[in-house]
């Protein structure tokens, strides 16, 4: 229950999908569509999770390499047929929507999550400010890592680093 109010913490739904055979979760609500991996522009210079850019009905998303900004080895045997883009999208202070796409082996579905049922992530993990890991839940036979969309895409809350 939520303290001041009194009032118990409705359940959140999580995007659950894939990387390097690892179960990992974003909140639905940051979600904007999942589309097909595809073709995409390579940026020069740019860093190294970033895969390049596509452009989605007009607006240009940068696509991010799920793997890499995880710092996990891809898996060699990943079928490339079942990966796809999770566009990811959050209001900036003026208001619009910045979108982001993230790369992903494979989507598995919606998970609903209980606060209650969130736990820290695991010890002997290396521990950084910037770190999107913000906690684990038990799911099917293992877990899944719940991830922070902010830290994850390298997003503030207030403003938007692309211009």
């Amino acid at each position: 229950m939520n303290a001041a109010t009194g009032s118990a913490i409705p359940p959140t739904q999580w995007l659950v999908f894939q990387l390097a055979d690892q179960a990992y979760a974003t909140p639905l609500t940051y979600v904007s569509e999942i589309i097909r991996d595809g073709a995409l522009t390579p940026v020069p210079g740019a860093a190294y999770d970033v895969l390049g850019i596509r452009q989605l009905r007009g607006q240009i998303v940068p696509v991010l390499d799920g793997c890499r900004r995880l710092g996990l080895r891809p898996v060699a045997n990943a079928a490339d047929a079942q990966a796809h883009i999770v566009v990811l999208s959050q209001l900036v202070q003026s208001q619009q929507a910045e979108q982001i796409g993230l790369r992903v082996d494979a989507v598995d579905g919606l998970l609903t999550v209980n606060e209650s049922d969130i736990s820290a992530a695991p010890s002997g993990r290396a521990l950084r400010d910037s770190d999107p890991v913000r906690g684990v839940v038990a799911w099917k036979q293992g877990f899944v890592a719940l991830l922070d969309v902010h830290k994850l895409c390298r997003l503030t809350k207030e403003v938007s680093h692309a211009g």
